[in-house]
């Protein structure tokens, strides 16, 4: 099973918005938490789990998803192809990484805040924690963002 989005939407009016993603089945979920990086720079990874369903939803400002599929929890191919996801607060939607891949996630704007569901306990989770050094992943400097420099008409 691939990574896959699950889309919600936005209602707004004089008294402020709601945001819903109502095709997010919530059953499996047993647990959340939020993450908050200290500043732009830091990348939190790699962690990866053989067993356990992860889902991502942004809460204010946007995030950078590095995922890797992995085949070899012992010893993973370190030259594996590495997906770049982006998912933002604007976007209302969540993010569905099923078991099998391992992954590093960078905040890209000050004070944005994931909200990570998982579908099993600590207990559990614990024994199917897998982590490797931020640069195991040889390819992962090639999936840095780059700075962007737009030009206007008159160039």
């Amino acid at each position: 099973m691939e990574y896959k989005f699950v889309q919600g939407g936005a209602f707004n009016d004089s008294r402020g918005s709601v945001r819903f993603v109502n095709d997010f089945n919530m059953e499996a979920v047993k647990r959340f938490y939020l993450i908050k990086n200290a500043n732009n720079e830091i990348i939190r990874g790699w962690r990866g789990h053989r067993y356990e369903n992860r889902w991502f939803y942004v809460g204010s400002g946007s995030f950078l998803l590095y995922l890797v599929k992995i085949e070899n929890w012992h010893e993973p191919d370190r030259t594996k192809e590495i997906n770049r996801v982006m998912i933002s607060a604007t976007d209302n939607k969540v993010l569905h990484v099923p078991p099998g891949y391992g992954m590093a996630i960078k905040s890209l704007e000050y004070n944005s805040e994931l909200i990570t569901f998982a579908d099993s306990i600590v207990e559990n989770s614990d024994k199917d924690n897998f982590t490797w050094e931020l640069g195991y992943f040889v390819n992962l400097r090639e999936f840095e963002p780059k700075v962007q420099i737009h030009l206007n008409e008159k160039g």
